[in-house]
């Protein structure tokens, strides 16, 4: 029986954490806390400039007592280097175990366990599903035992736009974005209680002044798909910047008073020649 699909994410790769020192040696250094990862519960989570602004965003899982990074393929030697940095002589051991493993995305039925591996609930929103992370040699004939069938990555895409959510620095801007203003916080991202890391001081200072004025959001396109980056217009006032999308839905940069400005003129967001619809998601808490 098809209980439900894989999908191969192919621009995920994984570094490994181990050693002794390795879950308090990291726990100061990322936005989430350490403490709630285990064989059976992830968490997401983001490594941040001092100034609090966006460097990269992850899942931490565990195998034993190994600490798995499923994080962006292209950017996966920074950010091990930038964990290198911070580990000084804590005794702990950093990989990349891009090449004897592969990160997958399981949409449909939930899959408690698979052998060989580990799978996670999606900690960010239940509609996304798990992610499972296999030893490349026999990944795919372990899902199809499981009672999964493959599905394309667009899918996994469509599905992510769909609830807007966004895909570390396709959407944030490296070294500019900050976690609130790209709802980091409301996808499970932060934790507010675990203490001091880096960039902690303002990230928890604009959530208790509440000075967002930006925020990620998903936009409903009719036009041509824009280009990220493409700047989006009220009038002849800037109003944002447009992210990822697929076909006629994208992530965009906005300026809140610019959404609150256009609805109350009933006039449109222009983004080239295609109209945007900003759509709050359900989990956002704003």
């Amino acid at each position: 029986m098809d209980k439900g699909h894989y999908i191969a994410l192919e621009d995920r790769g994984l570094l490994a954490v181990s050693g002794p020192d390795a879950r308090s040696y990291l726990q100061p250094l990322v936005s989430n806390d350490m403490e709630k990862v285990s064989e059976a519960s992830a968490i997401y989570a983001a490594l941040l400039t001092p100034q609090g602004k966006f460097l990269h965003d992850f899942f931490i899982s565990a195998i034993g007592e190994t600490l798995l990074f499923d994080c962006e393929a292209a950017r996966i030697d920074d950010l091990e280097r930038r964990l290198t940095f911070y580990r000084l002589r804590a005794d702990a051991k950093i990989e990349n175990w891009s090449e004897r493993y592969q990160v997958f995305a399981l949409i449909g039925d939930a899959v408690n366990s698979i052998a060989g591996g580990v799978v996670f609930a999606d900690p960010r929103l239940d509609a996304m599903g798990a992610r499972a992370i296999l030893p490349r040699d026999n990944a795919f004939a372990t899902l199809e035992a499981a009672g999964l069938s493959p599905a394309p990555a667009v899918d996994y895409e469509r599905l992510r736009l769909q609830h807007g959510l966004p895909d570390g620095s396709r959407d944030i801007q490296i070294e500019k974005g900050f976690l609130l203003e790209n709802g980091i916080n409301d996808l499970h991202g932060v934790d507010f209680e675990k203490g001091c890391y880096i960039g902690q001081e303002l990230t928890a200072r604009t959530k208790h002044r509440a000075t967002i004025r930006k925020r990620l959001l998903r936009v409903d396109i009719d036009g041509p798909l824009p280009p990220p980056g493409t700047p989006i217009m009220l009038g002849d006032k800037p109003a944002g910047e447009m992210r990822s999308g697929l076909d006629s839905v994208g992530l965009a940069l906005l300026r809140l008073e610019m959404i609150e400005e256009a609805a109350a003129l009933g006039a449109p967001l222009i983004c080239e020649d295609a109209t945007l619809t900003p759509v709050k998601p359900d989990w956002a808490r704003f």
